[in-house]
């Protein structure tokens, strides 16, 4: 029998790899997160007045609004000392997202990416908190008269996580 009539052996089939993200790539998304808050914040602040209505849609306003408190202006008229306690909480968790990101298997796409939302919009309020001694806000949804309160696109980033985060609990309890 010659060479070539020998048959040839199957290719052996190698098992997919697991797609391996560095958890590095999920604080970049964090990054990214804060700077499109920080240029949204930048560019309302710098087209329009403090309180200043600017109607985009029926459903959907910019104004430009000052936020010293927290979410739905909690604590906006503490005195003072709720802008170094919402930077040090803003920090602590920030501090604990980031650890928490860095140690998710790799792998791993939702809960990292719930995390790396929240942690981006975290750190988005503290910059603004550090550098204005308030939040920015200038996102105003409404419906006819009723307002929800003015929010950002770090607050819309939380939002985001905390619903992947949700999502990510759902789908843990099905699946153990």
């Amino acid at each position: 029998m010659s060479s070539e009539e020998q048959p040839t052996p199957a290719p052996v089939p190698v098992p997919p790899q697991a797609q391996r993200t560095h958890p590095a790539a999920w604080m970049w998304l964090s990054l990214t997160v804060i700077a499109l808050d920080q240029a949204t914040k930048f560019l309302a602040s710098r087209f329009l007045e403090l309180y200043e209505r600017v109607e985009v849609l029926p459903v959907l306003d910019f104004t430009l609004l000052h936020n010293t408190g927290a979410a739905f202006s909690m604590l906006a008229g503490a005195g003072g000392w709720q802008r170094w306690f919402f930077i040090i909480l803003g920090c602590a968790v920030s501090l604990m997202l980031a650890v928490w990101i860095w140690r998710s298997p790799r792998g791993e796409k939702q809960l990292p990416l719930a995390l790396a939302h929240i942690h981006g919009g975290a750190l988005g309020n503290v910059v603004d908190r550090v550098f204005h001694g308030y939040v920015i806000d200038f996102i105003h949804a409404h419906w006819g008269a009723s307002y929800f309160p003015a929010f950002n696109i770090a607050d819309s980033a939380i939002t985001i996580g905390a619903g992947l985060l949700i999502i990510d609990a759902f789908r843990e309890k099905r699946h153990p």
